[in-house]
């Protein structure tokens, strides 16, 4: 995944920022929320793609521990910034794009 410039740690959030393409704060956090579950799927995927490589039968257990290779994507992955961050600067930077139902057209998080 590239780099995004979504915070690894916890940050303090200016809420007016978060809800400027909705115009409801509690609409923007639902937007983002469903926007997290995308990501967090997407990185899960990834994830068991790339750790299904290292998956060979008949190794002993002590190979299975050394597999330096395996233990690097592991840690790539704990390192990136969480699915909830990445949301957050999406919508941010008015990359969220969002339909309401009853109105049937596209939405952008983009500033007007």
């Amino acid at each position: 995944m590239k780099s995004t410039g979504a915070a690894k740690t916890t940050i303090t959030r200016d809420v007016s920022l978060l809800d400027k393409g909705t115009g409801n704060v509690y609409e923007a956090v639902a937007i983002m929320g469903k926007r997290a579950n995308q990501i967090s799927v997407q990185v899960k995927e990834e994830l068991n793609a790339k750790l299904e490589e290292f998956a060979v039968s008949g190794e002993n257990l002590e190979e299975v521990y050394e597999n330096r290779e395996q233990i690097e994507v592991s840690k790539h992955y704990e390192r990136m910034p969480k699915p909830t961050a990445l949301a957050i600067q999406e919508m941010l930077e008015g990359k969220l794009y969002f339909r309401r139902a009853e109105e049937g057209q596209d939405q952008s998080g983009q500033q007007g």
